[in-house]
């Protein structure tokens, strides 16, 4: 890739980025490409999906889940690694309004750009819920789909201003129907667990 084009590239990831979390993942196209201060066919020769463009700004991302659900298989116990994981993959669903509703439509269609990065997290949290579910842990009758289908509720949940107030108890709420014999205390902290931290650095899309 050409220099110039190289900065044109990465002129219109980080202007996307913003905007996109100013507007959700329905942003105009055009208007990233006047943000961007190039035209829209600069930005359709780079990205000539909405699904492209998303693609390259999330995938880093959804890499990094997967790779935390990755390392927390072995670095603690089951039910602990699976809470510490449905926990970061909610915060970033609400990172980018609207991003769950792609996310979900992307697993359906192998010829979506962001199917494998999906598909890819989407087995990694399986991973970690069929070891609880070995170990009694965890509900043996939930899925890998019905947990991500969750963390997509619980993402548009955060997002709404009527409930946002409530996201975190309602997140503990589900946490303890999926893990059994948890107990939640009144500040919504897992009295049964002890705290973990991730092996990597927090997100930043």
């Amino acid at each position: 890739m050409r220099a110039d084009a190289k900065e044109n590239y990465d002129q219109l990831l980080e202007t996307a980025r913003v905007v996109i979390a100013e507007a959700g993942v329905d942003a105009s196209m055009r208007d990233i490409a006047r943000r961007a201060g190039v035209g829209p066919a600069t930005l359709f020769r780079h990205f000539p999906t909405r699904e492209s463009l998303l693609d390259a700004l999330l995938r880093s991302s959804l890499e990094e889940l997967t790779q935390q659900a990755e390392a927390l298989e072995s670095a603690v116990s089951a039910d602990d690694a699976l809470v510490t994981w449905l926990r970061e993959a909610v915060a970033f669903v609400r990172i980018y309004s609207g991003v769950v509703t792609l996310m979900a439509a992307a697993l359906s269609d192998v010829n979506s750009a962001l199917h494998m990065s999906c598909d890819n997290l989407r087995s990694a949290g399986t991973r970690l819920l069929t070891r609880a579910q070995a170990v009694g842990t965890a509900d043996k009758n939930m899925t890998g789909s019905d947990m991500f289908a969750l963390i997509g509720a619980l993402g548009w949940i955060g997002d709404q201003a009527s409930f946002s107030a409530r996201s975190d108890y309602l997140f503990d709420v589900i946490a303890a129907a999926i893990l059994t014999g948890r107990r939640y205390g009144v500040a919504g902290k897992d009295v049964n667990s002890t705290v973990v931290t991730l092996p990597s650095a927090p997100l930043t899309n």
